[in-house]
């Protein structure tokens, strides 16, 4: 399958947080979205990898995605080498997207900024005809997406841009909600993390207000770009 927009997160519910919005606007726009987990987040404080691959499911369906998948590399020790690159450029070549999402390039988390450098080489290599992939014994095509933005996470980042996501703010926070072994339970006995705060949604909600305030929209989710942003007209610029 063929997608417009692959959005990648090293843990599940890292598409959900930072840049869901922007996969419901596209669908919603007509555009064919997928996401690609690299772990099953199995080191997360909370709940435990099985856990989070059915939470991580029931989320692709509110959100309507054609695809969900995860690459099952080991959360924490994964590399940017390689054969973590092979790995990802596989899944760039199945599914052929034009715009490539993903990990914030630095972060609270180390496995965000290095799930960041790893996504953004592994899209430059799938396009080089001289490295060899195969799926299910036949030869891929190489193929490079044409942009890669990466999504804003936890650090207050400066955006390069921002998509007004107002009308999709609250399927966003459904799906958001359907990993709810991460969140705050008062009848929980397991250890507090720092997105399992009673006031977590309200930060999430709060910070796509700031990233949509500065551009006149009521909520925005924000992304940085490693390359400089090209127009044809200044009336493309709302």
């Amino acid at each position: 399958m063929k997608l417009d927009i692959l959005a990648i997160g090293v843990h599940p519910d890292d598409v959900e947080l930072s840049c869901s919005g922007t996969i419901l606007k596209h669908i919603a726009l007509g555009k064919k979205c997928g996401i690609l987990d690299l772990t099953s987040g199995e080191l997360g404080t909370r709940g435990c990898g099985e856990l989070r691959l059915a939470e991580a499911a029931n989320a692709a369906k509110i959100l309507g995605v054609s695809i969900r998948d995860n690459l099952g590399m080991a959360d924490g020790f994964f590399k940017n080498d390689k054969e973590h690159q092979l790995e990802i450029i596989k899944k760039i070549r199945e599914y052929q997207p034009e715009i490539i999402l993903c990990n914030a390039i630095i972060d609270r988390h180390p496995d965000h900024g290095r799930a960041s450098a790893l996504v953004s080489e592994a899209c430059f290599y799938s396009g080089l005809m001289r490295i060899e992939t195969q799926l299910n014994s036949v030869n891929q095509k190489a193929w490079r997406p044409k942009a890669v933005y990466h999504y804003i996470q936890d650090r207050q980042l400066k955006p390069d841009l921002v998509v007004d996501i107002t009308s999709f703010v609250e399927k966003k926070m459904e799906a958001i909600q359907a990993f709810k072994s991460q969140f705050y339970n008062p009848d929980s006995t397991e250890p507090d993390s720092p997105i399992s705060m009673k006031n977590f949604f309200d930060v999430v909600k709060g910070k796509m207000s700031v990233f949509g305030r500065d551009a006149g929209f009521e909520y925005a989710e924000g992304f940085t770009v490693e390359r400089t942003i090209g127009i044809e007209n200044l009336f493309e610029l709302s």
